[in-house]
């Protein structure tokens, strides 16, 4: 589907709102994939009585949510599902608490960009968003060292998250809403594939989660349209008399993200030389099941490492884990103790490689190295024969202490960070 006017214009509202005409099908699970979102994001209790005009349901429950907007389609059509579980007419809204605001992101990374930015907040101010504000990326340091280090989509996207931390800080939001579609998310599984990447990769963008590059922000990314495709949110933008904005950018062959979207997805679903055209919902679907595995088996590691942790206060920054422990464990779930163990030591950037490498260890095998092997951050991890050491002093209920007695220490797998350097420890 084509934008309601010809050519690649500058977003638009192009009639009254709210259309008179009957809701499209999408924007019915639309409204409702955005209430339960939210309403799960944030937990907050909701008024039993309320209802909206429009919808005859309870309004979204209370808390500030933040709209990322780009003047596509996608997030132009959360915009207008915003608009109406809002219940704004006119340009304004009917009553009830100011729940939306919304920021559009100028990375002015090509010409033009603050016009599509300014004529996509035109459009939420229409639709009755008026809380609706452009915010420019600040651009810290060498962007071409940046660029090279992440990538230009990867550069892109730091900066665009920490846009929106800094905007959900200023207008007080919990909640960052963005308009990731079944389409972003079966591109994604692929791409995962690709790079030979676990489950938690494979399971692709998650529908909540802490808002990436942004560590110290404690507003959660919600990502309500991931069961809606793009095709679908086009439709929502027609009924409302939306016109979109086509970025350039998202036909560059350049990108491998925009490869996957117009080369291989369509051959893929190809009904004679691919696999048909269930293959993108198929993507969708292993990326929920994944998820699904992806968080029991982090909780069985969570559970895990607790348990096999061994407390030594003579060396409280190296982290000890029991090898008798670890080594009943499944590789899946061992490997994820391994990786909790170092980087909490402050390992970073951890490769596969390095992890199966600090797991080798556990195996205890005549002639098996004993390490120490070297993780990124200077971490060093190696394995400890058990040895005799001090037990505690105990102290029977008769109140008659017990002297000190030798107790044998377990095995461990021992992740020990890398030492302050004098200046360090000097200013320590």
């Amino acid at each position: 589907m084509r934008p309601l006017e010809s050519g690649a214009g500058l977003p638009a509202l192009t009639g009254p709102w709210p259309p008179t005409t009957r809701w499209p099908e999408p924007l019915h699970r639309a409204v409702r994939a955005l209430r339960d979102a939210v309403d799960a994001a944030t937990g907050e209790p909701e008024p039993p009585t309320a209802r909206t005009a429009v919808t005859g349901e309870p309004p979204v429950r209370a808390g500030r949510v933040l709209l990322a907007v780009s003047g596509g389609a996608d997030s132009l059509a959360l915009a207008v599902t915003a608009a109406v579980v809002a219940d704004t007419r006119d340009g304004a809204r009917r009553g009830g608490p100011d729940r939306f605001a919304a920021v559009c992101v100028d990375h002015a990374l090509q010409p033009g960009s603050a016009d599509v930015a300014r004529a996509a907040v035109a459009v939420l101010h229409g639709i009755g968003l008026d809380r609706a504000s452009v915010v420019p990326v600040r651009r810290g340091g060498d962007r071409a060292e940046a660029e090279a280090s992440d990538g230009l989509e990867g550069h892109a996207r730091r900066l665009r998250y920490t846009a929106l931390a800094e905007a959900a800080a200023t207008v007080g939001a919990d909640v960052v809403l963005t308009a990731h579609t079944a389409d972003d998310q079966a591109e994604q599984v692929l791409l995962a594939l690709a790079r030979g990447s676990g489950t938690r990769s494979v399971a692709g963008i998650p529908a909540c989660g802490p808002l990436p590059c942004a560590e110290s922000s404690t507003s959660r990314v919600v990502r309500p349209l991931l069961g809606l495709s793009r095709v679908d949110l086009e439709r929502i933008c027609a009924w409302a008399g939306v016109r979109w904005w086509d970025d350039p950018q998202n036909t560059d062959p350049d990108m491998r993200r925009v490869r996957v979207r117009h080369r291989l997805l369509p051959a893929l679903e190809d009904p004679e030389t691919g696999l048909g055209a269930g293959t993108r919902a198929g993507l969708v679907r292993s990326a929920r099941i994944a998820a699904e595995d992806a968080a029991a088996l982090d909780a069985w590691a969570e559970r895990a490492f607790d348990a096999l942790r061994v407390v030594d206060g003579a060396a409280a920054s190296t982290v000890r884990l029991r090898l008798d422990g670890l080594r009943e464990l499944p590789p899946a779930v061992r490997h994820r103790v391994v990786l909790r163990a170092a980087r909490l030591c402050g390992a970073e950037d951890l490769t596969r490689e390095r992890v199966l490498a600090a797991a080798a260890l556990v195996e205890a095998v005549p002639g098996a190295s004993a390490g120490p092997v070297e993780l990124p951050g200077g971490v060093r991890v190696r394995r400890r024969r058990p040895g005799l050491r001090r037990a505690a002093r105990t102290v029977h209920p008769d109140g008659a202490a017990q002297g000190d007695a030798l107790a044998r220490a377990c095995a461990t797998l021992d992740f020990i960070p890398a030492a302050p350097r004098p200046s360090q420890r000097s200013s320590a």
